[in-house]
């Protein structure tokens, strides 16, 4: 455990909490809560003695069925015979399931870089190795470094589309190549779509899972966290090739026995609405999004923004020979802004910043940027 990095947004909070008045552009939600229709059901939930048991460690029947219709409409994804739906609490489990289903103690699992902390995390904590490989200057995936990184304990490639920290969304023929090169391989791909629902200027996510053949070897993982407004109710789901169906089932009775119930419900609710929900939230971000990169363009002579297309997040890079953490906390302590440092997304070489413009109101996030813009322009000394 020491060797796992600790969580950089409980760091950032802290500093937060000891700068009264700090507007934070750190951690990564949506200023929405949860469809009428998800509230309904938690609110129904209870009077049956079902309710306070144990459930089935994949998730209750109905909720599966329900994914199962999702995935097939909205990804493209069939999923009986070859794979299986396995509800988790959050994405996050999921990954975890996963690393430990696919990799045993020294096994390597590649990351593109910057990645998503808590994938480094979860997989150092299971005694396996990430491999962090370069992207493209735009953060799209440079599939020659991939194919580089592969050794003889390689067991997984990750793709994270669209992307946190990054926002980028990863173009079909690159994920179309990294399924084939892992097949190829013997490799398991893992996507992570969490922030499938945002994307914008006509970008679209694409599923890996959809891929002919590819259910053998593919992990897809997704989230109702950002979708739903859902990050307290801890609700993800996974698709597994059937083949690991046992693994995971071992690693999730152990750790969690069942999804929580009440969630669960909620969510079925949600499900309800669809990407409907979502998109009727899109359109004010969408503004927020042109504002914040508007403004960053300001300070483009210290300071590199790429105009990705999915998430809400642009990640930063300074023109200034800083450390990241030490901006960051400076940012709080004197400009009373809060961002979070690309080092603890594997970015190190070069002082990175990821912004986040998903949990706040529209004018809270243009007095944010402006924060930011003047503290970048006063650690970097320029005019």
């Amino acid at each position: 455990m020491r060797a796992v990095q600790p969580p950089i947004v409980p760091i950032v909070g802290r500093w937060i909490r000891e700068t009264p008045g700090t507007i934070s552009l750190g951690q990564g939600m949506v200023s929405y809560g949860p469809p009428p229709e998800a509230l309904a059901a938690a609110r129904a939930f209870g009077d049956l003695s079902d309710h306070h048991r144990y459930g089935p460690v994949e998730g209750e029947a109905a909720l599966v069925r329900a994914l199962e219709r999702k995935l097939a409409i909205e990804n493209g994804i069939r999923v009986p015979p070859a794979s299986r739906v396995v509800v988790t609490a959050g994405a996050n489990m999921g990954f975890l399931n996963a690393v430990l289903a696919v990799a045993d103690p020294g096994d390597e699992i590649i990351l593109p870089v910057p990645f998503y902390f808590n994938h480094d995390m979860a997989i150092v904590m299971a005694g396996c190795r990430t491999v962090p490989v370069r992207t493209a200057a735009d953060y799209q995936l440079d599939l020659d470094a991939i194919a580089r990184a592969i050794t003889s304990r390689t067991r997984m490639v990750v793709t994270v589309s669209p992307n946190n920290p990054t926002g980028a969304v990863h173009h079909e023929t690159a994920l179309r190549e990294v399924n084939a090169l892992c097949a190829s391989r013997g490799l398991v791909h893992l996507h992570d779509a969490a922030y499938e629902y945002f994307t914008y200027e006509g970008a679209a996510s694409f599923s890996p899972g959809a891929i002919d053949g590819a259910a053998r070897h593919t992990i897809s993982l997704f989230s109702l966290s950002k979708a739903y407004g859902f990050a307290s109710w801890r609700i993800g789901y996974m698709v597994i090739p059937e083949t690991l169906f046992d693994a995971v089932n071992k690693i999730q009775d152990t750790n969690l026995i069942c999804p929580p119930l009440v969630s669960q419900h909620a969510a079925l609710g949600a499900l309800q609405t669809g990407a409907a929900y979502t998109r009727t939230h899109l359109a004010r971000l969408a503004t927020v999004r042109e504002q914040v990169f508007a403004r960053l363009a300001t300070i483009a002579d210290v300071c590199e923004a790429p105009p990705t297309r999915g998430a809400f997040y642009v990640f930063l890079r300074l023109r200034a020979g800083l450390d990241a953490v030490t901006v960051a906390e400076r940012l709080v302590r004197e400009h009373r802004v809060a961002v979070i440092p690309g080092s603890a997304f594997g970015a190190t070489e070069g002082c990175y910043l990821r912004v986040s413009y998903g949990a706040l109101g529209a004018d809270t996030v243009v007095e944010g940027i402006d924060r930011l813009v003047r503290g970048i322009r006063a650690l970097t000394g320029a005019q």
